[in-house]
């Protein structure tokens, strides 16, 4: 198998430092905003453990915040730009390897795992796309990265539509897209508790475990 040519140029994972007050707001309350910040980095921690399996010439993490102790060894750091999601969606895609297959995750779906990004074949599609069950979508890859800007710059997102309008935005734009597993995120504390059942081992279920009564369901 060694020599074969990697099925993706670029791997990317989008994430944001776990810091209390700044990551997974929504979850609190219940939780604390330091517990909130427990359960995202085992979130972030899953995440890219799962993406490391993913065949890729690059790995690149697309970050914002400090990203010391998450950089995984050998990958790439791309720093987010301020503005909207799609502004930042849309300069990672512009980081990834010019001309190579790219494929994104968010750091939301902690249960996703490396064979589901696989089903994307970038010589018989120039895009693929993962639902999100709240409406939204949780990875977008494209055969030539340089075809993201126009599909999804202006995209309203954090919507209970974003999903459907970027998928009309791919096929608009003629691209030939493959739908992806849909999955589960978590904005709210009740749906990362719904999500131990898809995600029963790993960190994000450590966290969610460990939190203490009354602040968390899983932790008795």
């Amino acid at each position: 198998m060694t020599g074969l040519p990697r099925q993706f140029g670029t791997m990317i994972v989008l994430a944001k430092q776990p810091l209390p007050g700044r990551a997974k707001t929504r979850l609190t309350p219940p939780l604390r905003p330091e517990q909130a910040a427990g359960v995202a980095a085992g979130a972030l921690t899953d995440t890219l453990a799962a993406a490391a399996g993913v065949a890729a010439e690059t790995h690149l993490l697309a970050f914002e915040g400090d990203p010391d102790g998450w950089l995984p060894a050998g990958w790439r750091l791309h720093r987010q730009p301020t503005g909207t999601l799609d502004v930042r969606l849309v300069a990672a895609f512009a980081a990834a390897r010019p001309g190579r297959p790219a494929v994104l995750v968010g750091m939301d779906t902690p249960q996703f795992r490396a064979e589901q990004l696989a089903a994307f074949d970038p010589a018989r599609y120039d895009a693929c796309l993962g639902l999100a069950t709240d409406g939204g979508f949780w990875t977008i890859g494209f055969a030539d990265p340089a075809a993201a800007a126009p599909a999804i710059g202006g995209v309203p997102m954090s919507r209970a539509d974003t999903g459907e309008i970027q998928l009309a935005r791919l096929r608009e734009a003629g691209l030939r897209v493959r739908l992806l597993d849909e999955l589960s995120d978590f904005d709210t504390f009740d749906a990362a508790c719904a999500l131990l059942g898809q995600a029963p081992d790993g960190a994000f279920a450590q966290a969610m475990r460990l939190l203490p009564q009354p602040a968390g369901k899983p932790g008795g």
